[in-house]
């Protein structure tokens, strides 16, 4: 129960800063002008009309799809390369820099190539979305099996373990709330690549919806995908922390 109103308090927080800034933006910015900028209001009264309120959904709907599709790629990848560096040490030096050097590369310059690659399917959105999650994942993951205790890695050793049984039997578990944080922090950037992939690739989606409202000018779907992708943003956040502190609490950590 106490789970239950930490979640809703922290997911009812969010969205109530969220909207003061978004008025606050509004204010400050009176240039903007009510035709381009809508207020919360504006945008609650175009969802409360089913016409409108259909598309948006459905497009949030494949939107988080290839946010789950990019999410399930990166997270894996990310697992499997700090898996492997804690096995070979040499890989950890090899994989770091190319990491490092893809995160620094702009996403977007890299989608045309990635979609003249794989295609413009769920490839494409598994490519973009993985490439997103994979980096800061890598690196919590890491740091944790690293950072798993020096007495059990010992202990499995001295009963005649190697570094793959220290890796299933203590590092792995050690690393599981790291393994959650990771999944919490790179959430915004799965659904950041998946708005793109979908922009750039796919053609579907949130991502194209809203590229496409703004030269027909219909700035109010345009408001109200933006809304909509922040509040699933919000809600899979608070979510995935949630199921983070139940976890550390079960394991006591």
């Amino acid at each position: 129960m106490t789970a239950v109103l930490r979640f809703l308090g922290s997911t009812l927080l969010a969205a109530v800063l969220v909207v003061v800034l978004w008025t606050a933006f509004l204010l400050a910015f009176p240039q903007i002008g009510p035709r381009v900028g809508k207020t919360p209001l504006d945008v609650w009264t175009y969802l409360s009309v089913a016409e409108n309120r259909g598309p948006v959904l459905s497009g949030l709907g494949t939107t988080l799809a290839d946010a789950a599709t990019g999410f399930a790629a990166g997270m894996c990848a990310a697992l499997a390369a700090a898996a492997l560096s804690l096995l070979w040490r040499g890989f950890a030096h090899t994989a770091v820099p190319v990491a490092t050097l893809l995160r620094s590369i702009p996403l977007v310059t890299m989608t045309p190539l990635v979609v003249l690659v794989v295609g413009r399917g769920t490839a494409a959105v598994a490519v973009m979305g993985g490439l997103v999650v994979f980096f800061p994942a890598f690196v919590v993951v890491t740091a944790a099996l690293r950072d798993a205790p020096a007495q059990a890695l010992d202990l499995v050793r001295a009963y005649g373990g190697g570094r793959g049984t220290a890796l299933r039997r203590v590092a792995l578990p050690w690393a599981v709330p790291a393994l959650f944080a990771a999944a919490r922090i790179s959430v915004p950037g799965a659904l950041v690549g998946a708005l793109i992939a979908e922009w750039l690739g796919t053609g579907k989606g949130l991502g194209s919806a809203m590229i496409r409202a703004i030269p027909l000018y219909d700035y109010d779907r345009l408001w109200a995908s933006i809304v909509a992708v922040t509040a699933a943003s919000i809600l899979v956040y608070a979510l995935v922390g949630a199921l983070e502190r139940l976890v550390a609490d079960r394991l006591g950590q």
